[in-house]
């Protein structure tokens, strides 16, 4: 299926695109099932808080339509939309007038293993770490870098994911995941609030729980939490929940409140 760039089939953007020269962007990563976004209420409103802080000035109306236009012909697949300030000439501050650019894409739906959701997935522990930027905290911004180099860490397919901490050594997250733990039937999550990704699928799980009364926290995590906690498991908005089985000498089997919201991820990705 081909790209759209700003509403209109193309497969080329101009080398002057800020997003190309600076990362000065966003994106969503959607799944889409019978021609339908999943989460979308959730995508639309990370997005906003990133344009809002981007200072981006896009049109949000015209955005959904576009998105639910786009999946209504991909059917089954992963829709990433990515919106950039626009393009600029040389120098880092923008052009005034420039409208942002909108670019849609679509790709089949990953064939992750069975097993993954099933038997959970060992974590790679990852030596990159993430740096401390609280303007970006939580945005879905075009600059993966560190990303990048954390997957490029491994190559063995025995970890499905890697963990992820900040420079000070708390987790956070994994390289395409937020994390949680259970304990004692709470569960806690990364405060993000200084570097991370907050996921769709992390906050529908966290509105989740506190609409049933799930007890839960966001707070600062270290690998002693990890070494305390009763089950962990991964998450994001493509495959929903995979548990996590193991990580470094760590062991956890697939727990009842892993399996509970496993489910309610599901229904969300289906809905």
């Amino acid at each position: 299926m081909h790209s759209w760039v700003d509403g209109q089939p193309a497969d080329a953007l101009t080398v002057q695109s800020r997003g190309l020269a600076y990362g000065d962007g966003l994106f969503e990563t959607i799944a889409v099932r019978a021609g339908r976004p999943s989460l979308l209420e959730y995508h639309l409103d990370r997005l906003a808080l990133g344009c809002q802080r981007l200072a981006i000035c896009a049109d949000h109306g015209l955005i959904r339509d576009e998105i639910c236009r786009y999946a209504s012909l991909l059917g089954d697949g992963v829709l990433k939309l990515i919106v950039t300030r626009g393009d600029s000439q040389r120098g880092y501050a923008p052009a005034a007038g420039v409208a942002p650019r909108r670019i849609l894409q679509g790709n089949p739906l990953p064939g992750y293993p069975t097993q993954h959701a099933e038997q959970g997935v060992r974590l790679f522990d990852c030596q990159t770490r993430l740096a401390e930027q609280p303007l970006l905290a939580g945005l879905k911004h075009l600059n993966r870098l560190e990303q990048v180099l954390a997957r490029a860490e491994w190559q063995d397919a025995t970890y499905a994911e890697g963990l992820m901490r900040d420079v000070s050594g708390r987790i956070i997250e994994g390289v395409y995941s937020n994390l949680f733990l259970v304990r004692d039937g709470q569960l806690l999550t990364a405060d993000l609030s200084r570097c991370g990704v907050a996921g769709v699928m992390r906050a529908a799980l966290l509105d989740h729980a506190r609409a049933v009364g799930i007890p839960l926290r966001i707070t600062d995590l270290s690998l002693r939490d990890l070494q305390q906690a009763d089950e962990v498991f991964v998450c994001n908005s493509v495959y929903g929940i995979w548990p996590v089985q193991a990580f470094t000498s760590l062991n956890w089997p697939p727990g009842p409140l892993t399996r509970k919201l496993q489910a309610i991820a599901r229904t969300l990705l289906d809905a």
